[in-house]
């Protein structure tokens, strides 16, 4: 086992990645915060409260639970959008950041992406991660990135958080 990241450094990276968000868009109004449970929707909260804290501008923050949209080719499950329409803002024609806590093959934020594309059509949609660990099995690409973390493919990245696990560290281990 190996701590990577601790409590201060997820901070100031959560920092960071609040500033590359504000340097990258003109402004903040139309701009839709959407976790990934269970540690994405608590990091996407947090860069709420850092956007607040830096611009004075109170973003909307929701969260998406993608096992009800697992893809199973042998038993696909598809919640009713209507059922999840009552936990998720409106996305049409918002610009989504989608936060997750590790990206790894890419299959759950295909998974989130098509979960938000059935209940409407944004404007954009990009992806925030704290971990970016590799090992793709998609195209898909972060457009903010916390910590690249070259791994094998058989070590594991563990995300801590407070507000799940009562701590703030990032661990990998075999």
């Amino acid at each position: 086992m190996h701590i990577i990241m601790d409590e201060s450094t997820i901070d100031r990276t959560l920092s960071r990645i609040t500033h590359e968000i504000i340097e990258q868009r003109e402004n903040l109004d139309n701009v839709l915060l959407i976790g990934i449970r269970s540690r994405g929707y608590p990091l996407a909260k947090r860069i709420q409260a850092k956007l607040k804290q830096f611009t004075g501008k109170d973003i909307y923050v929701d969260s998406i639970e993608i096992n009800f949209y697992k893809d199973n080719p042998e038993k696909p499950i598809r919640m009713d959008p209507a059922v999840l329409e009552s936990r998720i803002h409106s996305v049409n024609d918002k610009d989504i950041i989608i936060f997750d806590d590790v990206l790894f093959s890419g299959r759950t934020i295909l998974t989130a992406v098509d979960a938000i594309f059935e209940l409407g059509h944004p404007n954009t949609i990009q992806l925030a991660v704290l971990i970016d660990r590799g090992h793709r099995k998609l195209p898909i690409r972060p457009d903010y990135i916390g910590k690249n973390v070259p791994t094998n493919y058989n070590e594991r990245v563990d995300v801590k958080l407070f507000e799940i696990d009562g701590e703030d560290k990032v661990i990998i281990s075999e």
